[in-house]
C-alpha cells in the first residue's frame, strides 16, 4: 500500500468515527494521525462505551477481527495504529 492509499484509508477511519459516533464539532482534517484516541488530548473526547462502537464499526466496515480486549487496547491508541492494523489483516 503506497502513502496516497495510506492517507486515504486514514481519512476513510477518522470519517467512519466521526460518523459513527455523531461527532459534530470535529472534522477528520483535525484529528492528527498520530494522536491518542483516548484521552484528555483528543478533540473528540473519546470514552470506553466509544471503543466498543469503533470497534465494531471497523470491523465490520473493513471485514477485520479484532480478536481481544489488550489487541484492541493497542489498535486503538491512534490513526496510525488503526491503519495499520487494517493493513496487516487485509495482507493477511
Amino acid at each position: 500500500m503506497n502513502q496516497d492509499e495510506q492517507k486515504a484509508l486514514k481519512t476513510e477511519i477518522k470519517e467512519l468515527i466521526i460518523n459513527t459516533l455523531k461527532v459534530s464539532n470535529v472534522k477528520a482534517e483535525d484529528i492528527d494521525d498520530s494522536a491518542p484516541l483516548f484521552g484528555r488530548d483528543n478533540p473528540m473526547g473519546l470514552d470506553s462505551v466509544d471503543a466498543i462502537d469503533i470497534i465494531m464499526t471497523v470491523q465490520k466496515h473493513f471485514n477485520v477481527r479484532i480478536a481481544d480486549q489488550n489487541l484492541a487496547r493497542s489498535v486503538l491508541d491512534s490513526i496510525d495504529t488503526l491503519a495499520d492494523f487494517i493493513i496487516k489483516e487485509k495482507n493477511k
